[in-house]
């Protein structure tokens, strides 16, 4: 509706009533609404045209902003329970405006100063809590809150915070992935900068913790030594990004380039070879070992990569199968490459079989077992109910359905498999 009466937003926004409202929409959808509206408007002028449009001039007058004001820093929600949450969600927010909204840092400075004190002081963001298994959104509490209050503080002592809880994140795990035959077939023109460590670790967002450290060291209030203090600390692939990509003050620069490095250090980056380069290797599986017991396979978003490469090298043993998550397997990689092991292993016997069926289950939020542990379970789980989505085993004949026993489910990802006779 506000999109259509532009020339009654001044209006608007000052309403006793409608007003709030009005300020709240123009400071989260304005600027948004008018990128969107130039770009229909140039691919309407020129439909074959890849290029973005230019920016186009702020959709809020400087007398509009400043009007909207008093919305800014949401004060609507600093009575809500839960303070450390709401003060959390509250300053992203806040963050994301000035971010739509630029010219906010010059014009609320010291409103938006004195919301960022108070809400880290009253959610007390700067003491987290101990990291829990399940908790997969710790790491990006952190960086977010490092992002915004590098963006919104004037406050050393909290900037010095946000430095000191990055230096507590777990390192980047960083992995060269191995060549693929069908993407060098499609891509003649491959990166020749590819496998550098600052590019691979933008492959995963893995930079997001240099550039908030980069966004914490530009702004004029941080401390110098809280920021060089965790230089020492980062992975060499994170040192390398600093250097060719940062933006950051000359000092900053200086003293990433300055950090030692012991003449045996690498570049931290686990690399998979093809089979190829396996083949030139003394002990090709001891490589393949050395890849599972990396660090980086622990790490959500580079262990699929791991896994795959090893179960799809042909270099690979039993032994190393046996140290891989069932689902990886028996799911999403080739499941018939496990299938020789599984017919040995269960045979003829209905009560493996139907064991095997009640295991397969891999729900989200259990914890994954290995292929060697799924193998050592068919002779200790009963089998008497399986407990498999819709799967059941028995020594009816074939196609028959045991009406006693209904099937049922847990969700997840599973496999359904046959009898073998």
């Amino acid at each position: 509706m506000l999109a259509r009466c532009p020339e009654r937003w001044t209006e608007l926004a000052a309403h006793p009533t409608l007003g709030p409202a009005v300020q709240h929409l123009l400071l989260d959808q304005a600027e948004t609404q008018a990128l969107e509206d130039a770009r229909v408007r140039a691919a309407g002028a020129d439909p074959d045209g890849e290029e973005l449009p230019a920016d186009p001039a702020p959709a809020l007058s400087e007398d509009l902003l400043l009007s909207c004001l008093p919305a800014l820093c949401l004060p609507e929600l600093a009575e809500l329970p839960n303070p450390q949450v709401t003060a959390r969600r509250t300053l992203h927010h806040i963050a994301h405006r000035v971010h739509k909204n630029p010219r906010l840092e010059a014009l609320a400075a010291d409103q938006l100063h004195a919301a960022t004190d108070a809400l880290v002081t009253h959610g007390q963001l700067l003491s987290l809590p101990e990291k829990q298994d399940e908790d997969h959104d710790f790491d990006g509490r952190i960086l977010r809150l490092a992002e915004d209050l590098a963006l919104l503080s004037a406050n050393p002592d909290h900037l010095a915070g946000a430095c000191a809880q990055l230096a507590a994140l777990d390192q980047p795990a960083v992995v060269s992935p191995a060549p693929s035959r069908t993407l060098i077939r499609i891509f003649a023109d491959v990166d020749p900068d590819h496998d550098r460590p600052a590019r691979l670790l933008e492959r995963h967002s893995e930079d997001r913790r240099v550039q908030a450290l980069t966004a914490l060291a530009a702004n004029p209030h941080t401390p110098n030594a809280a920021v060089t203090g965790i230089l020492d600390g980062l992975h060499p692939a994170e040192l390398a990004w600093i250097a060719e990509r940062a933006g950051g003050p000359d000092w900053f620069l200086g003293a990433a380039a300055a950090v030692p490095v012991a003449a045996d250090e690498d570049d931290g980056v686990l690399r998979l070879v093809s089979d190829d380069e396996l083949d030139n290797h003394s002990d090709p599986a001891a490589v393949l070992q050395s890849w599972l017991d990396s660090p980086a396979a622990g790490e959500i978003l580079s262990r699929s990569e791991i896994y795959r490469a090893v179960i799809t090298s042909r270099h690979h043993t039993p032994e190393h199968l046996l140290q891989i998550p069932a689902d990886e397997i028996l799911s999403r990689n080739e499941p018939e490459i496990a299938l020789k092991t599984l017919l040995e292993r269960c045979g003829k016997s209905a009560d493996r079989w139907a064991a095997l069926a009640a295991a397969m289950t891999f729900a989200y939020d259990e914890e994954k077992i290995t292929f060697g542990e799924l193998l050592d379970s068919l002779d200790q789980t009963p089998a008497s109910y399986p407990r498999a989505g819709g799967a059941d085993c028995w020594a009816g004949p074939l196609g028959a359905v045991r009406p006693e026993l209904p099937p049922r489910g847990r969700g997840g990802h599973f496999a359904t498999w046959g009898f073998v006779r």
